[in-house]
């Protein structure tokens, strides 16, 4: 599988996602991840209805990318990788999925979350997993559109004490 991008987005597929990132790295697929939205057949559709020309989307569990990733059957697409959570990117890459960049677009606010950027809110879970990719040598850059200064996320959580 040639990863183009991965990707953690609260919003999962929306506008930004559709046009402007699908644009920049070309893929023939985007992958949503989630085992939560796989089980919810509304959000499913309605994602599915987002796609945009060209490209299919599959609303998929965590499992079955960790077990389509290794099948060769898979090689030559081009995807596009949509985590709605941290704690789903680093499920996949201690499965043994090779993922050497994470870009985080959005991450909802809730109680007990502090915002880093004015699109990404972080709590305690979060920076722990975080962390944990980030000693697994994934490279952590905040950016909402392909177009905006790569910002490392370790760099912030330390400047806001996370």
């Amino acid at each position: 599988m040639d990863i183009r991008l991965v990707r953690i987005d609260s919003r999962l597929l929306h506008g930004q996602v559709a046009t402007v990132w699908t644009k920049a790295i070309s893929p023939d697929r985007i992958l949503v991840v989630s085992d939560g939205v796989a089980k919810d057949n509304l959000r499913k559709t309605l994602i599915t209805q987002a796609a945009p020309a060209g490209v299919e989307v599959n609303v998929i569990p965590v499992d079955k990318l960790i077990s389509v990733y290794q099948d060769p059957r898979f090689d030559q697409v081009k995807a596009f990788l949509l985590f709605e959570t941290p704690r789903d990117v680093l499920r996949v890459v201690k499965s043994g999925v090779e993922i050497k960049s994470v870009n985080i677009g959005s991450l909802s606010f809730t109680d007990g979350k502090k915002m880093v950027t004015d699109a990404v809110a972080i709590g305690g879970d979060d920076a722990q997993t975080f962390r944990e990719l980030h000693n697994a040598g994934v490279e952590l850059e905040v950016r909402k559109v392909p177009t905006d200064k790569k910002r490392d996320l370790m760099a912030l959580l330390a400047q806001e004490g996370i």
